[in-house]
């Protein structure tokens, strides 16, 4: 929703961009003020700058699928914003997901999943990828599940959400005493 908000919203300026300068072009100049003339001058060809920067801007977004989309692969990032929302997420599902829910799968002899989750700015999952999986089936499976269950994660902070439409949180899952994040 925020993103179709964004779009609308640079639509409008657009338009309105437009619209002044036609609007400038449909005046006469005047002969008795050619400085008038000059400022109206620049005024368009800054507006056609600006024109060309939000064309510019709309191509990069269309590019990338219209998202704006961040990715933390570790446990360390230089925005703290993104690692704070990704350690909440870890916690959520650390503090409260039981491994005896798990116990009997984890068992099985498996490596320890390497997943990442892309997470919307509204705090629900776009989708779950396995970098590495653990060998098992079932040991995949309970990962979805737990993560599908605990499922929204809450809102982007604020200055997150002005950043990003979609986040990707990479990690690695143990499962030894407790469901743990790494």
């Amino acid at each position: 929703m925020a993103q179709q908000e964004a779009a609308r919203q640079e639509a409008a300026r657009q338009d309105a961009i437009k619209q002044e300068a036609g609007r400038l072009a449909q005046l006469p100049p005047t002969p008795s003020a050619p400085v008038q003339t000059a400022q109206e001058a620049q005024r368009e060809e800054r507006l056609r700058a600006i024109g060309r920067q939000l064309n510019q801007e709309a191509a990069q977004r269309d590019a990338a699928g219209g998202q704006r989309r961040g990715w933390l692969m570790g446990r360390a990032d230089a925005n703290a914003d993104l690692v704070a929302y990704a350690e909440a997420m870890g916690r959520k599902i650390e503090l409260n997901m039981s491994l005896n829910a798990v116990r009997d799968i984890v068992k099985q002899p498996h490596r320890q999943p390497l997943v990442t989750v892309a997470v919307r700015s509204d705090g629900s999952v776009e989708r779950v990828t396995f970098v590495t999986s653990s060998g098992v089936p079932a040991v995949d499976e309970a990962i979805r599940q737990i993560i599908a269950s605990h499922a929204p994660y809450g809102p982007f902070p604020p200055a997150l959400a002005r950043q990003y439409d979609v986040v990707e949180i990479r990690r690695t899952w143990l499962f030894d005493v407790a469901v743990r994040l790494q």
